[in-house]
């Protein structure tokens, strides 16, 4: 299954993009040493290793695996990787008993337009119970990225992160940011505004320079996207090409 997305004019040798039927996964590279931010549904370990492969890269140099919240198409197979590789899982502190299995996935709130897709998002499988070696906090260093912090964005789950690489100026925000032809707030959230908040909080401080890895692709121009779209008012959406 061929799962990379060809990112030719973004970080190239650092970042590659993982498209799966039903949401993504991102691999970024120093040197041999590999992270994963994210990792699909709970089925797909075997197409991650494949497509790790594929860049001319080794599965076994999975060093950690980062989650960005608690639902099924995020969390699905890190607790195999994990297992295969000895790859150290990483989740703020107020999912990581979700992922643990040891609380129930917490339900969104749904606007009437969101029902249809939600459904649609359930035919994923469950994620299996998986463990998580940190719980981070807001701020905490990750030990990628030449300086990876976590910022913490609740709203979609409590737990809810995303993954922000100033010295590159790349902006991991999990579900935080929906991007289909458009950026605009996450759907499925499970406390709209603090969600709402969270979205201009990372307005605010955008990285330095132009990508983020947003919910469905890579977006450039973030300051100008982000910031446009939080003044808006509702931070629901904003044209962009």
């Amino acid at each position: 299954m061929d799962l990379v997305e060809i990112l030719p004019d973004i970080l190239p040798d650092r970042l590659h993009m993982f498209r799966f039927p039903i949401g993504q996964a991102y691999l970024w590279c120093d040197g041999e040493e590999l992270t994963l931010i994210d990792a699909g549904h709970k089925d797909a370990a075997a197409d991650i290793e494949e497509a790790v492969r594929g860049l001319g890269l080794r599965p076994e140099n999975i060093r950690r695996i980062v989650l960005t919240h608690c639902h099924r198409d995020h969390v699905g197979a890190a607790g195999e990787l994990a297992r295969r590789y000895g790859a150290e899982v990483v989740a703020h502190r107020l999912d990581a008993p979700v992922i643990r299995g040891e609380q129930p996935v917490p339900e969104p709130v749904l606007l009437d337009w969101e029902r249809p897709l939600y459904a649609h998002g359930l035919t994923v499988e469950p994620a299996p119970a998986t463990r998580v070696d940190r719980e981070a906090e807001d701020g905490d260093l990750l030990g990628f990225g030449d300086g990876a912090r976590a910022v913490h964005a609740p709203g979609h789950t409590d737990g809810s992160m995303a993954v922000r690489l100033p010295h590159h100026g790349v902006l991991f925000t999990g579900d935080c940011v929906a991007g289909v032809g458009q950026v605009m707030l996450g759907v499925f959230n499970t406390d709209r505004e603090r969600a709402l908040e969270s979205f201009r909080r990372l307005a605010r401080s955008p990285p330095p320079s132009p990508a983020s890895a947003t919910a469905t692709r890579l977006t450039h121009g973030t300051d100008a996207v982000l910031r446009a779209s939080a003044d808006r008012g509702s931070g629901l959406q904003v044209e962009h090409g």
